[in-house]
């Protein structure tokens, strides 16, 4: 039976930030806490909120690691307490809005915080959190409309945490935040953004208003071109304003839930010394999935080429990887770190994560151990 759970209140647009004031006291926050990372800090972007806040925040975090761990929600849950905050701005991408709604989760609730993951059923524990506005910086994770949260954990598991509950009441949208997101990074969180849209439609769970969004999103990012045009030129505000749409739309279709390219590359990210970016381990996975996955939703695979623009029976593997290529993502996990002695941790991970289960064809672990090799180069 579907279960179908949709959404929160978003403002998008240009200039959407100046709404940020009125946002809080709807919500009741009088003293916020914001959550951000150092290259928020550095590109100014920190100060622009700020400036939109008319008010000293009641403090500011922003050493946000990528791939947030466990033992920094603590941290960061203790200093939220010691501000006497009543609520959070989660400013960045993904990794600012995972910690944050893991010190929401935190703060108001008993620990330890495995208590509360997906796997081991801890779901139905998480009430409600502080209120939680989201502000993306990047177009790709869409955190900001997303019920799951990731956290490395101290035993080394990369956890996922979902419940409607950990959605951010209401999320601030605004395009000419990512102005300033260099050519790489925008590359990778857009096919972040792709790979939500192309896994979440694959799901084979039952959510067709999810399935509707994620070709829309797909068709906005790549048959419309606006990923590269974002890549190209990064200054240009229509396509930012379609890739942070593109994102959106992408979190909004995985509450159908996601496949085993988000498996290998939530296994692969946990390797905290290697600091790899989320985005792009999915879209180096993405194509050796494409391929793994073939002939197990053929219909999908009809409609998934039709909304990149491609001709009817092309290759979908080779589209992504073509477009990896023209956008400059690295093609093998080897460029970006990883070696065969990560293997066998990566699809041990793998096999435990949440996003195992939603694929599209079942994968076993010769089947991971071949589309990590291939994936390596």
């Amino acid at each position: 039976m579907p279960v179908m759970t949709f959404m929160n209140t978003c403002i998008f647009d240009h200039g959407a930030i100046q709404k940020l004031p009125g946002v809080l006291r709807g919500q009741g926050v009088s003293k916020p806490f914001i959550i951000t990372d150092p290259g928020i800090k550095s590109a100014g972007i920190l100060e622009t909120i700020l400036e939109a806040l008319g008010a000293e925040p009641a403090g500011v975090f922003a050493e946000t690691v990528a791939n947030p761990t466990e033992d920094q929600a603590i941290k960061v849950t203790d200093l939220y307490k010691s501000a006497g905050a009543d609520g959070i701005i989660a400013l960045g991408g993904g990794s600012s809005m995972d910690l944050s709604k893991a010190v929401g989760l935190l703060a108001s609730h008993e620990g330890p915080l495995e208590k509360y993951a997906a796997m081991s059923g801890g779901s139905k524990h998480i009430k409600k959190l502080p209120p939680l506005i989201a502000i993306p910086t990047t177009a790709g994770t869409g955190s900001e409309v997303s019920l799951g949260m990731i956290t490395t954990m101290n035993n080394g598991r990369k956890e996922t945490f979902a419940s409607p509950n950990l959605i951010p009441p209401v999320a601030i949208c605004d395009p000419d935040l990512t102005f300033g997101l260099p050519k790489m990074m925008t590359a990778a969180t857009g096919m972040d953004a792709v790979t939500h849209c192309i896994e979440a439609v694959l799901v084979p769970v039952s959510n067709p208003p999810a399935e509707g969004i994620g070709y829309d999103g797909l068709t906005r990012a790549v048959g419309d071109g606006w990923l590269k045009r974002a890549v190209e030129d990064g200054s240009d505000p229509e396509a930012r304003w379609h890739m942070m749409m593109a994102s959106y739309e992408g979190a909004l279709a995985f509450v159908k839930g996601l496949g085993s390219v988000h498996a290998l590359s939530h296994a692969a990210g946990r390797l905290h010394e290697k600091k790899l970016h989320h985005g792009t381990l999915n879209a180096i996975f993405l194509p050796h999935l494409l391929r793994f996955n073939e002939g197990a939703a053929e219909r999908k695979y009809e409609r998934l080429r039709f909304a990149m623009g491609l001709k009817e029976g092309a290759d979908l593997a080779d589209a992504i990887s073509k477009l990896n290529e023209s956008i400059g993502i690295p093609h093998t996990l080897k460029e970006i770190g990883l070696e065969a002695s990560d293997g066998p941790g990566v699809v041990e991970y793998a096999l435990a994560d949440l996003a195992h289960r939603g694929n599209a064809k079942p994968a076993s672990q010769e089947d991971y151990e071949r589309i990590y090799e291939r994936a390596l180069g």
